[in-house]
């Protein structure tokens, strides 16, 4: 039987305090639990995941350019920083694997800074407001786009 596809599953800065920050937007979950209902769901799909969470850029480029070699997909909340990193930008366009853009809130019923992203350019599709069905939504749609692959 062939091994399972490998999917990483990125999260920039502050998404390490989800539970406890702005439970109103984000909602009560935490990364933690976030990550779990991920990797049942994988394995459900027959996917296996790997998550990372950094609040720094630099760790943020390196983790992409590392996983290049070794994943099949890419998932990526990249927070803050899916406003303002061209860095991010520049690493996710290296990869020739599927990238999908995530967010736990709808970043285009925020503030008006919200709603350019870099992530975009390179994504092949956005999700966004479902809190952590967002995650899950991915998941899916990656499982499609990786059986076309």
């Amino acid at each position: 039987m062939a091994s399972a596809r490998k999917v990483l599953i990125i999260n920039g800065p502050n998404l390490n305090t989800l539970g406890s920050r702005e439970p109103a937007i984000y909602g009560k979950e935490t990364l933690a639990d976030i990550e779990a209902l991920c990797a049942s769901h994988a394995k459900k799909l027959g996917l296996k995941t790997e998550f990372y969470q950094s609040n720094h850029e630099g760790e943020l480029v390196d983790c992409i350019q590392k996983a290049a070699k070794s994943i099949h997909g890419l998932i990526l909340n990249a927070g803050a920083y899916t406003h303002t990193s061209v860095a991010i930008m520049d690493a996710l366009l290296t990869l020739s694997i599927p990238v999908i853009e995530v967010h736990l809130s709808n970043i285009f019923q925020r503030e008006r800074f919200r709603h350019h992203s870099y992530v975009s350019l390179a994504a092949r599709g956005v999700i966004c407001g479902f809190g952590s069905l967002s995650y899950l939504l991915a998941l899916d749609a990656m499982t499609k786009l990786l059986k076309k692959s």
